[in-house]
This record gives structure tokens, C-alpha cells and sequence, in this order.
């Protein structure tokens, strides 16, 4: 896929997303500013975080505004860090659209912001380690939201990893309980663009070293502590894979305690922490008429 046909793609799953969320709250059948706000008023707001994280969903947010017919005059950028107090969204419009479009912003300025901002905490406790530790995502995403997730985690300095099942070959332990492993190596790069990698599952030593010996170039030490991780390792550099082979951690690794793998010698931890476990960061909307101060809502 091209950079542009990306582009497009990227764009036609915003809008798809943000269309849910307005559909799901029911946008237009808010009963209470219909009853209190029975005509247009011109109104401006303003969305603040409300504790220090890394924003992300700043385009699902300016999509949600225009199906819901609210302008944005400002906004910061995907990936700006902010603090508590920092505007990262200003809106003008008639207020009952910008009411009916508050908690779907807030919701998804929240929770992606969460998800960078804890993967940019894993980064930071990364650092330091050689090689360097690179911090990934997992599939471990909450359903409908992967690609609002997995753009939070680039925002917090990680790397997506794979989006979907298509994207990439890896070979887990429940594929090797109907499929010898040699035979299940030979049959992916069979049938695998040329060079593209071959990643293998593996829960020891013994295990590592015979995926690489059947062709993987790849391997995944799943569920492993630090001390366990780094022992398989070694033992990929005691055969001299070490050089050709590289390595993802995967398992119970969180931004709380990825830095006790950092020694290890893996080029990457992946965390499903990122995804389904990451704290939202709070935002709010100040809202008042058109021109005048507005008040906190």
C-alpha cells in the first residue's frame, strides 16, 4: 500500500470510528439540552487536560466535532505532551452540538492519551539497555479501537507492532500443538514474501535455539522472568545465533516493571499493558457562550 492509499485508509477508519461513537451516544436525541436549550446560542469551548500525560486521539476528536457539526479553531498535535491546565482543543459552534459532542471527545482524548501516555512511561523506563529495549504493542486491544490504540502507542514513542492477524508470521504454541516445528517454519516461509520474518513463540533455551536451527529469525520468550529470559539469550549467543536472530519479550511485562528486563539483551519488550490496562488521563470541557468568560462545565 502506498503512503497516500495509507493516508486515505487511515482517514476512512477515523470517520468510521468517529460515526460510531456519535450513533452509540445518541447525539442527536439529547433530551436535556433539547428541553433546556431549545434554540441555537453561539458558544466557544475549550478542552483541558487535567494531569501531565502524551495527547493522542486528536483526530478522532476533530472527527467527532465534524459530524457533529462543531468547528475546531485550534488544536495541539498527536504526541504534544501536556500537564494539567495545557488547552489541547479550542471549538466554537452552536452549544447543543458541542454538548452533544463533549463526553464522545473527552472519551476518546481520554483513553488514548492514557495508552501513549503509559507507553511513554514504559520508553523512559526502557532506556539504557543494550541493545536497545524497543517498547511494542500487543493484539491485546479493546474491540472497535485497535487503530485509535495502536496510533496512541507511535504517540507515546512505541512501536505498533502487528495490526492484525495479516500482517505478520508468528508461530505460537498453540499452532506447534497440530504442527511439528521444522515443518510449521518451512510451511510459513513457503508461503512468505521473500525475507519477510519468521518469528517463533518459545518458552526455553532449548526451544529458542531449535527455532533458529528450523529457520525462524525470529523469537518471541514468552511469560519468562528476567533472570529466565536472559539465560535462553544466552544460549542463542553461546550457539552464535545471537548475531542473526532477534528477540521480543512478551508476558506480564508492564510500564511498572519493564525496566527489570532492560539487562536481558532482547531488542523488544511488547506489553498488552499498553492496550488494555493503561489509566485514562483526565480532560474536561469549559464551555460558555459565544464572547464572554466561559464557565467550567
Amino acid at each position: 500500500m502506498t503512503r497516500r492509499a495509507s493516508a486515505r485508509a487511515r482517514a476512512r477508519t477515523v470517520s468510521e470510528l468517529a460515526r460510531r461513537a456519535v450513533n452509540e451516544d445518541r447525539v442527536r436525541e439529547d433530551r436535556t439540552t433539547r428541553a433546556v436549550l431549545p434554540r441555537a446560542v453561539p458558544a466557544v469551548g475549550r478542552v483541558e487536560a487535567q494531569a501531565a500525560g502524551v495527547l493522542s486521539g486528536v483526530d478522532v476528536a476533530r472527527a467527532v466535532a465534524r459530524v457533529t457539526g462543531v468547528r475546531v479553531v485550534a488544536a495541539l498535535r498527536d504526541g504534544a505532551p501536556v500537564r494539567a491546565g495545557t488547552v489541547v482543543l479550542r471549538l466554537r459552534g452552536d452549544a447543543r452540538r458541542i454538548l452533544g459532542a463533549e463526553r464522545t471527545i473527552l472519551n476518546v482524548l481520554m483513553h488514548a492519551s492514557g495508552v501513549a501516555t503509559a507507553t511513554a512511561r514504559a520508553v523512559r523506563a526502557a532506556r539504557g539497555s543494550s541493545p536497545p529495549l524497543e517498547v511494542w504493542g500487543t493484539r491485546k486491544t479493546t474491540p472497535g479501537l485497535r487503530d485509535l490504540e495502536k496510533a496512541a502507542i507511535v504517540h507515546g514513542g512505541g512501536r505498533a507492532h502487528r495490526r492484525d492477524l495479516s500482517d505478520a508470521v508468528l508461530i505460537k504454541n498453540n499452532h506447534l500443538a497440530f504442527v511439528a516445528l521444522d515443518a510449521a517454519v518451512r510451511a510459513a516461509k513457503a508461503q512468505s514474501r521473500r525475507g519477510e520474518p519468521i518469528e517463533v513463540e518459545v518458552g526455553s533455551a532449548a526451544e529458542a535455539v531449535g527455532a533458529v536451527r528450523a529457520g525462524a529469525t525470529r523469537v518471541l520468550i514468552d511469560n519468562a522472568n528476567p533472570a529466565k529470559a536472559r539465560s535462553i539469550v544466552r544460549a542463542l549467543e553461546r550457539t552464535g545465533m545471537r548475531r542473526t536472530v532477534w528477540v521480543e519479550l512478551s508476558g506480564g511485562i508492564t510500564p511498572e516493571n519493564i525496566g527489570r528486563f532492560r539487562h536481558v539483551g532482547a531488542n523488544a519488550a511488547s506489553l498488552g499493558a499498553l492496550t488494555h490496562s493503561a489509566p485514562a488521563l483526565p480532560f474536561h470541557l469549559v464551555l460558555g457562550p459565544a464572547r464572554l468568560n466561559p464557565r467550567r462545565t
